[in-house]
């Protein structure tokens, strides 16, 4: 095919090749439900999903509901997580959604956007990975890797992750928006890397108005440094 001259085109030409190369794009934060992704995605601010699974078995054997978690004594849910960093604010955010989640909403997860950022901790990433990962719901969770990429890519100039949701939203199907997010994530940690992107072996280069030409150094896409990430950031 002919080369995208849209943003919408390249985005529709970037989903369906990112498909064929991550057919099978899944979110690596282990969960069994809609409640304990939400857990393990507040969890996942400023570290690794690799930290966050290393710790959540001995928390949701501690905590296997909302109403378990809302009754949490500090101390305790701090040490399950320390090693997650940030814990004490995860710690009350952790112990406020559920909270909210128990006396609100039944201790069942919504999922309406203004439902789930209603709950503490709860912003629109989080969200929308709790929407399209646990509820099957459309959702784009916008992160550090997917705004770098919609950028390099020139799908959008934004640099606020709710516009480049919005955005990409208007570019992608409704029921593909959560793993064309798995599959920018995975992409941007397996090749199109922040410091050095592989154009070389990047199946986009050809598409990509930022690709990298051997013995050539071209100006990077502005980027913008990311607000240190917490809990309440979503």
């Amino acid at each position: 095919m002919g080369r995208p001259r849209t943003p919408r085109g390249r985005a529709r030409e970037v989903n369906r090749r990112l498909t064929e190369l991550y057919p099978e794009a899944t979110c690596e934060l282990d969960h069994r439900n809609a409640y304990e992704l939400l857990v393990a995605t507040i969890l996942s601010a400023q570290t690794t999903d690799v930290r966050v699974n290393s710790v959540t078995p001995a928390l949701f054997a501690r905590y296997p509901a909302p109403e378990d978690l809302s009754h949490a004594e500090p101390e305790e849910l701090q040490q399950l997580i320390h090693t997650t960093g940030f814990f004490n604010a995860k710690a009350r955010s952790l112990v406020g959604m559920a909270t909210r989640l128990t006396e609100a909403f039944g201790g069942q997860v919504p999922g309406k956007m203004a439902d789930l950022t209603s709950l503490p901790g709860v912003g629109r990433k989080t969200a929308n990975v709790v929407r399209s990962v646990g509820l099957g719901l459309p959702g784009l969770p916008v992160d550090t890797h997917v705004t770098r990429l919609s950028q390099r890519l020139g799908l959008t100039t934004e640099t606020d992750a709710v516009k480049i949701e919005l955005e990409l939203n208007d570019m992608i199907p409704a029921a593909q928006r959560g793993t064309f997010s798995l599959r920018l994530i995975l992409h941007g940690r397996r090749v199109c890397l922040a410091r050095t992107p592989a154009c070389e072996r990047c199946v986009l280069s050809d598409i990509c108005p930022s690709r990298r030409t051997p013995g050539v150094v071209t100006a990077r896409p502005r980027s913008v440094r990311p607000a240190a990430r917490s809990a309440s950031s979503g």
